[in-house]
């Protein structure tokens, strides 16, 4: 959209201080508003996070006035439907300073004038019939058949008939060009034009518009390959405008059985490639892209395909969304023996009663610290697949020993806010794919977790106090982990060789007691694609060292003085971060020879660092000449 580019644009993020992009809808929350702003223009720390989450509405309005006072920000409020809502909000969003702004999207003009009277609403016309045809070939006729067949003319008139019927709408025209971009010949383009012609024929003038797009959006659905189908639907149970994690959502999938075992890919591959078919049907839409500008990182569906998918899902019985606002909310549903529930609460609590027999997941999309969810007994969901669980006002939450019934699992999501105590029950979990876990003071990890064998995602993290990782225990058997977050390592795993097991993983965040431990461990990590290290006083990246690295995050080594790199070392870095690494004077000379590297981010560095690689009036800085191979580079 023209708003989306305006605010990503290269001279628009220069120019504003701080940022938010905020979904509104007809049923604006002002306090979930106020909220999801201050996150975004603050980047709180988790304590401080604990606290913004905890405000109420008022005092969300005012701390947020405060935060941007003295900014210039830009804020989007997207789809605002009632002046209402903005006469509700507008007090927390002072005048800031000189350029700041405040962006609507609005259906209804109204709204838009009303908030700005001095102000001309910018309204997007109807694309032209040239205009139309020459966005439908860009998505529809990939560059390598411009010269093919697909642009005789033949294919032409078929397409300018079939994009007339699109009103000038350019989501209609691109949800058009990605059903026709699967076709090959003319006659499958006859047989497209047709249906669309035939459901059209009898309808007024005035209705087509609104029909054209129902009917493309249903073809395009039902011209999905059959594994793709559920992919498709599962999108429905996330909240409208929602930014959904790739890694999440692959893993999602893989646990609900969508992805089929393959001898040819890994299920994440597969994964990979289905959300890429996706995509390229413009079905889905890429929100945030990787640092190499193609990789996906996440997601989302435009409100009309989600709508689509919710009323399909529930058709099928793949998936229903139950969303009520009441305090709490008690879900009896033994009648209708769902397979999947997505719950979408306004408030705090959710209570799931009776027996669900059918039962296979239990999906809470939200931002989970509104919610605590609670189930009455693990032995009336036996057969879940995919489980969350949340638990907010309790000191010390014994994770119940019946959670081992489930021996179905292959997602599990926890979090307390306070101490966590898992039970050796959870070792029963041998179909565990994914094992994600947030906890604030402390855990307790029984070591049998460590030695499922199908287990492969393992992300444990502290909500405070980043840079501190649970104590990898001896006997850690499994193999076939390829994702590994939070751990700490002191002189024990390495003693016992147990770095030796960990050949498969491609993600680690790793927290080191002693420096001297670095080196051992990540040398033999050949797999290695994306790290995070935490702690330490000296960094070595050695020749032929971390071959197949992509990413390198450090963050919180306030006592690193010491990061030396070889040339040869981390031959396909692409990113690299760095924050709060107070004690670095200078970034290490072997950054000149990693060629691939395509970003950088510093974050809290010293102010000399920085100096170093600033060019002011023309004037470079002396290590300049380190960093000026990277295409973007970003200081805060």
């Amino acid at each position: 959209t023209l708003a989306r580019k305006v605010y990503n644009h290269v001279d628009v993020r220069r120019h504003f201080d701080c940022f938010a992009w905020v979904y509104i809808s007809q049923q604006c929350k002002p306090r979930e508003v106020l909220l999801r702003v201050l996150m975004k223009v603050l980047s709180p720390s988790k304590d401080e996070k604990e606290l913004i989450e905890n405000m109420d509405e008022i005092e969300l309005g005012r701390t947020l006035f405060d935060a941007l006072k003295e900014k210039r920000y830009l804020v989007v409020l997207d789809d605002i439907w009632r002046s209402e809502d903005w006469d509700i909000l507008k007090p927390a969003f002072p005048r800031g300073r000189k350029g700041s702004k405040i962006l609507f999207t609005t259906r209804i003009k109204n709204v838009a004038s009303r908030a700005d009277p001095r102000s001309t609403p910018v309204e997007l016309s109807l694309l032209t019939d040239d205009e139309s045809w020459n966005l439908l070939c860009r998505k529809a006729l990939p560059s390598s058949k411009m010269g093919s067949q697909c642009c005789s003319e033949e294919f032409e008139k078929l397409g300018k008939e079939m994009v007339k019927n699109c009103g000038g709408l350019p989501l209609a025209i691109v949800m058009l060009g990605g059903l026709l971009a699967t076709k090959q010949s003319l006659a499958q383009w006859e047989m497209v034009y047709k249906n669309i012609h035939g459901h059209l024929k009898g309808l007024p003038h005035q209705d087509q518009n609104g029909a054209v797009m129902n009917i493309i959006l249903v073809s395009s659905y039902n011209d999905l390959p059959y594994p793709l189908k559920p992919c498709l639907l599962y999108l429905g149970h996330y909240p409208k405008d929602w930014e959904i994690s790739k890694n999440e959502l692959i893993r999602l999938w893989i646990a609900e059985g969508f992805i089929p075992e393959n001898e040819e890919f890994l299920m994440e591959d597969l994964g990979e490639i289905f959300l890429e078919q996706l995509i390229d049907r413009s079905l889905v839409q890429v929100s945030r892209q990787g640092y190499t500008g193609t990789n996906v990182k996440t997601c989302r569906v435009h409100d009309l395909l989600r709508d689509l998918c919710t009323k399909k899902a529930r058709e099928e019985k793949l998936l229903e969304i139950i969303q009520q606002s009441s305090a709490q909310i008690d879900v009896t549903l033994v009648e209708r023996m769902l397979r999947r529930i997505s719950i979408h609460p306004s408030e705090r609590k959710v209570h799931l009663k009776g027996k669900h027999p059918k039962l296979r997941s239990l999906l809470l999309p939200q931002n989970e610290t509104l919610v605590e969810f609670c189930i009455s007994n693990c032995k009336s969901f036996k057969f879940l697949r995919v489980l969350t669980l949340l638990k907010r006002n309790v000191e010390k939450w014994h994770v119940s020993n019946e959670i081992g019934d489930l021996l179905h699992l292959r997602y599990l999501k926890l979090e307390c806010w306070n101490e966590m105590i898992l039970p050796q029950s959870i070792g029963r979990l041998k179909s565990l794919y994914t094992l994600y876990i947030k906890y604030h003071t402390d855990i307790v990890i029984p070591d049998a977790v460590f030695k499922l064998e199908r287990l492969r995602h393992i992300v444990i993290k502290r909500i405070a106090l980043f840079g501190r990782g649970f104590r990898l225990r001896l006997g850690f058997t499994s193999k076939n982990i390829e994702t590994l977050k939070y751990i700490m390592v002191d002189e024990q795993p390495i003693e016992n060789n147990e770095v030796l097991r960990w050949t498969n993983i491609q993600s680690l965040g790793i927290v080191f007691t002693r420096t001297e431990y670095v080196k051992p461990i990540l040398i033999l990590l050949t797999k290695l694609q994306r790290l995070g290290v935490y702690n330490g006083s000296k960094m070595m990246c050695s020749a032929n060292g971390f071959l197949q690295l992509e990413s390198l995050q450090m963050i919180g080594l306030e006592e690193l003085k010491e990061w030396e790199i070889e040339k040869g070392a981390m031959p396909c870095l692409r990113r690299l971060e760095l924050a709060d690494v107070d004690s670095l004077g200078m970034l290490p000379e072997g950054l000149r020879f990693i060629t691939t590297l395509q970003e950088m981010i510093l974050t809290n560095m010293s102010s000399s660092l920085k100096e170093r690689i600033k060019v002011i009036d023309g004037r470079e800085g002396e290590d300049f000449y380190k960093v000026c191979h990277i295409p973007s580079i970003h200081v805060f």
